[in-house]
């Protein structure tokens, strides 16, 4: 019998990649993957490069300011959902799983309206508005902090982690020095600030340049148009835009990481083992669920904590000191951690709700 799974989850590139680290898994146990999500969000440029057949449905988006979009976007959610509605009755999946996103709402009510069985995923330690909205609609959802277990009915959560890319555990250390034009003989430091980089995070990390290269090299994935173009061939300081195939051999090569703490990276940190220092996204510029991850692997000892409003140059130089002299304690707390393979655990979970 031809086992049927709609993904969905966009918006993000966040609410995306654990779907992509999932769907060569579930084809290998014998799943038809099917996508459905916006017309224009991200996702469809993912999935699409992936060959998946992708659905795209109306959708709007839950505003908690005011915008002149807030009086057209429930029109958009209802017709969504009347799309989604047909299409589930049409393509007749056995269960649907998302990865959250506003996209993933009129999905998960057309699949309620259908009968089917909904997983949600939550990937930050409190669940976002569109899985709160979702949640009555599924039978379970996956969490990928053990804290998250505690803002959910009872019963309906499951601590699996953040399933992570495979292509990301293979990378090669010497490809990425290569790709750095980088020597073995000095501790490399991978600085990230998200997909779009982070500006206050460069602009410190280039100011304290000069110290940190006498004894690091740095990798630095500063985010779109944010390229130094004064820094271009400094000894030991390379730049990216962003990376795509790079990212699994500069994660290899990497002995430190200075990043943002968006929870699908933290993860590929965790699977990797890679001593890292957070620096989340400030309150006033997200909902505070990057802090509260951030404190979660700080508790967990897998990470140190810096809150952007607290970073100087001496501070921030300091932390990337003691991380370095302390690395051998975080990676054995990530060694020791009982979060492995969440991709396989999902995979159950979906066996075991899905009807046939």
């Amino acid at each position: 019998m031809l086992k049927k799974i709609v993904l969905t989850g966009g918006g993000t590139a966040g609410h995306v990649m654990p779907n992509l680290a999932l769907f060569p898994k579930l084809q290998s146990k014998g799943w038809k993957v099917l996508y459905i999500g916006s017309n224009d969000g991200i996702e469809r440029e993912l999935i699409t490069a992936e060959h998946l057949p992708y659905y795209p449905i109306a959708t709007g988006k839950f505003r908690r300011y005011f915008s002149k979009q807030n009086f057209t976007d429930p029109f958009r959610v209802i017709k969504g959902i009347v799309q989604s509605y047909k299409l589930l009755k049409k393509l007749r999946p056995n269960i649907i799983f998302s990865k959250g996103g506003f996209v993933s709402v009129p999905v998960i009510i057309g699949a309620w309206l259908n009968r089917i069985p909904v997983i949600l995923h939550e990937s930050d330690l409190t669940p976002g508005l569109a899985n709160r909205i979702a949640l009555p609609f599924a039978s379970t959802i996956c969490t990928t902090f053990p804290e998250t277990l505690n803002h959910l009915p009872e019963g309906k959560g499951i601590l699996t982690g953040n399933p992570i890319r495979p292509e990301l555990l293979s990378g090669s250390k010497e490809e990425g020095l290569k790709l750095c034009g980088f020597t073995d003989n000095k501790p490399t430091i991978l600085v990230m600030g998200g997909s779009l980089g982070s500006v206050r995070i460069n602009k410190m990390i280039r100011a304290i340049l000069p110290d940190l290269l006498l004894k690091y090299q740095v990798a630095h994935i500063c985010g779109k148009d944010n390229v130094d173009q004064n820094l271009i061939g400094y000894k030991g300081y390379k730049q990216f835009e962003f990376v795509s195939q790079e990212l699994p051999h500069i994660l290899a090569m990497a002995d430190l990481c200075v990043s943002r703490a968006g929870a699908n990276f933290l993860f590929e940190l965790l699977a990797l083992k890679k001593p890292n220092l957070l620096i989340p996204l400030p309150k006033d510029s997200s909902r505070g669920d990057q802090i509260l991850n951030a404190q979660s692997f700080k508790r967990q000892n897998f990470s140190m904590l810096l809150y952007e409003e607290e970073i100087t140059e001496s501070i921030l130089k300091d932390k990337i000191d003691l991380l370095y002299q302390n690395q051998t304690d975080y990676i054995k707390a990530m060694t020791d951690s009982s979060i492995s393979d969440s991709a396989t655990e999902i995979i159950k979970i979906i066996d075991d709700k899905a009807k046939y």
